[in-house]
This record gives structure tokens, sequence and C-alpha cells, in this order.
């Protein structure tokens, strides 16, 4: 938090605007809207998977229908696809930008159509960690289908293509504003649309879906998913701090890259050339295989009870250490040298194809060597790591960072 976000919570109590929607809930989704440009509308929501879940059921997206779903992502992106009774198809990566390979995009709608006689109904692209995806490529093989783009770009707010920023190129750009995002309203998203009548469908669909009578009238089903102005102040506020957020990110990624360019067997991710201009909403590096870390016969060792990283909810309790996918020792051993020394750092997403829940969903890997069997997500999820890179992490806190890494490889 900046601090001015108080004032305009003050200023919202102060005019009774406690209620979803009211003045700020308006002033923010302008000032999203100029902040993403190219003309486009912002619908502020409850959640960025709000923001899918809508954007899904735009585009058409029903029982028995498929959907084109980046598999290395968090499960926001494929799970609104079956609340609407429709099946995720996943995509691996490409090894440079970790986000949907479109190549590989192309021949899995042609194997689609080929098995099923009809084409998926929307594709989810997603920023992972704020890299940009090949969009370019990515519209060119959806507009060649006719199949609308929604761009997952939760992780991705500020986030450019070649000067544009992501959200804006599909039909419906995705945005999130949880507590861990480039910017917050505590939870929240929002959903960008291509123009007021795009917009005023999402609000409809948000807002219940009533129509115009005097009394409450449904001849659809919606949804309690608008974002109240109250946590619009929130946005607003930290409106004011939004690009300087994203460079200090930038920032905080540059430093890594500096001080742990001569450390053997450890490899920040970073954007592949200058025109994926990444917010680095998290700054990820991945560890060599061979690398050693000091007690690595201690990696799941024990059950952890709870969930890792900050205020994360709810989890079920386990009775194993180890699932049938999980990261190499070395990773693990880093996790706990790190969390010994009070530093957060986190496994990267494991890939929606290798979840329990869609053992049974279709998949397209790109299984060529060096990746096998599990393509290329699975060999990131396995070798990768997350680092900490919040508006609050310092150049001393990134040096500290640094100086325990090396403390915990093996001689």
């Amino acid at each position: 938090m900046c601090g001015r976000e108080i004032d305009f919570i003050r200023a919202a109590l102060a005019e009774d605007w406690a209620v979803p929607l009211g003045p700020d809930s308006d002033a923010f989704e302008h000032e999203l809207e100029a902040f993403v440009g190219q003309d486009k509308k912002v619908a502020a929501l409850i959640s960025g998977t709000a923001a899918v879940h809508l954007a899904l059921l735009a585009c058409g997206v029903g029982p028995g229908d498929e959907v084109m779903v980046q598999s290395f992502t968090f499960c926001a992106s494929s799970h609104p696809v079956t609340y609407l009774g429709a099946t995720p198809v996943f995509v691996d990566s490409e090894a440079d930008t970790w986000n949907m390979d479109p190549e590989l995009l192309d021949r899995a709608i042609a194997d689609r159509i080929a098995k099923t006689g009809r084409k998926p109904k929307a594709i989810v692209p997603v920023a992972l960690y704020g890299m940009p995806y090949k969009i370019d490529r990515i519209m060119e093989v959806a507009d060649r289908y006719g199949i609308p783009v929604i761009e997952d770009a939760a992780e991705g707010f500020g986030s450019r293509f070649r000067g544009q920023v992501l959200g804006t190129f599909g039909r419906y750009g995705v945005l999130s504003f949880n507590g861990n995002k480039m910017i917050t309203t505590s939870g929240g998203g929002a959903l960008i649309c291509a123009d007021d009548e795009a917009k005023r469908q999402i609000m409809w669909y948000a807002t219940q879906a009533r129509e115009s009578y005097p009394y409450y009238q449904h001849e659809a089903i919606g949804y309690n998913y608008r974002m109240s102005n109250i946590c619009a102040g929130i946005g607003r506020g930290q409106m004011t701090v939004a690009d300087e957020h994203i460079a200090h990110h930038q920032h905080v990624q540059a430093l890594y890259e500096e001080l742990l360019a001569d450390v053997p067997g450890i490899t920040m991710h970073r954007a592949p050339s200058p025109e994926f201009d990444s917010n680095y909403w998290l700054c990820t590096a991945v560890l060599n295989e061979e690398l050693k870390i000091k007690n690595e016969e201690l990696a799941y060792a024990e059950v952890v009870t709870g969930a890792v990283g900050g205020a994360a909810g709810v989890t079920h309790a386990v009775k194993s250490a180890h699932t049938a996918l999980e990261p190499n020792r070395n990773v693990e051993a880093l996790r706990l040298a790190l969390d010994a020394a009070g530093i957060e750092s986190r496994p990267l997403w494991k890939p929606m194809h290798a979840q329990p829940v869609y053992a049974a969903n279709p998949r397209y890997l790109n299984t060529g060597a060096p990746y096998g069997a599990g393509g290329v997500a699975e060999a990131l999820f396995r070798t990768g790591i997350c680092l900490p890179a919040g508006p609050w992490v310092t150049d001393a806190d990134v040096r500290r960072i640094v100086d325990a890494i090396k403390t915990a490889i093996a001689d």
C-alpha cells in the first residue's frame, strides 16, 4: 500500500458509497482504460477468476465445448472452463517465453477438429509471471480458425508486447488485483472488453443478469461478480503507483540477473528479446539438475502442514510429502534453506495437465529432446523456483537473498 488508498476509502465512506458500484468504481474503470489504451473498455470485478469465467461465458462456452488453455499456469485459467461444463484442452509451453507454444497450438486445434468434428470455443494464453506470450502468432492461429482469444494477463498487468499492453489484443483480457499482484484492491480483478456493448453484457452477467422490471426478473443465469466501491477506492490509490511498482519489479529482476550471473547452475528467466516487455511480477530461476544444495537429503523428509506462501487460505492435510510430479530435490532443498533464513520462495506453478483433477483431459506436449514425455512445462516445474520481487524488496534484500542462495550451494 502506498498511503493514498485510505484517502479514497475515507472519501467513499464520507459520501456513503460503501455499496457495490459507485463513483470510485466508475473512476477506477476509467483509470484502467487510460492505462491499457487501445480504446478498450474495462469492467471491474471481484477477481481475475470471475473475469475468466465471464469472458468464457460471453464467448459462448458451454457444456460439451472445448477450450484451449495454457497448461503452465495457475488453476484460475482452467477452472472456469469446467464451471461451464466445458473441457480444458491443455497446450504446452515453449522454452523461451514459458508460455503457450503457438506452433503446438496450431497442431492441437487441427487435431481437436479431426477428433471431435468441432473447433474449440476459445483460446486462453497466459502471461506467466508477467512474461508476454507470442500474441502475434497466437492471434494469427486464432484468426485462421475463427476462434476468440481470452488473454489471461492476470500476472501481466502493464506488461507489453511490441509496446502494446497485454490484454488488449484478444477479444477479452483478464486482469487480477489479488493481494500479491502488481497492484491490489485487496482482492479483485477486471475484464478488458472491446467496446461499451461488450462491457455492458459482462456487467449484466456480473450483476445477476436482471431484466429491467421494477421487480427481480431473470431470464438467464447471472453472478454476483461486481467489485465494491470500497475496493475500487483502494485500486485508485494503487493506480497512483502502478508505474512505480512495475519499474521496481523490473529493477529487481535486473539486479538478480547481475548478482547471479556468475553462479554456475542457476539461470534467471528473462525476456527473449526487447519486444517482450515483462513486468517481472515474479522473478524466477531454474536450477541445473546437477547443482548440489546443502542438506538435499532432507528435502521432502517432512510432510508440509498448511499452505506454503503467505495468507494462502485453507488446505487439505496430506499424508505423504511426495506426489507423482514434484520439484527436484535441489529445488526443494534451496526452498527450505531460504525459508530457514527468513526468505520466502516457491516452486513454479505445477502444470494443469499434471494435476490429478485434470488427469483425463486432452493435452498436447512438446515431448522432444531435451524435455521428454512431460514436455516443457513439467521440465520447468521440476527445476524452477520463484524469488521475492515485491515493491518492498530492496536492493539490500536482493543481495541478502543472493548471498543466502550462494551459502546454500554445496561445495
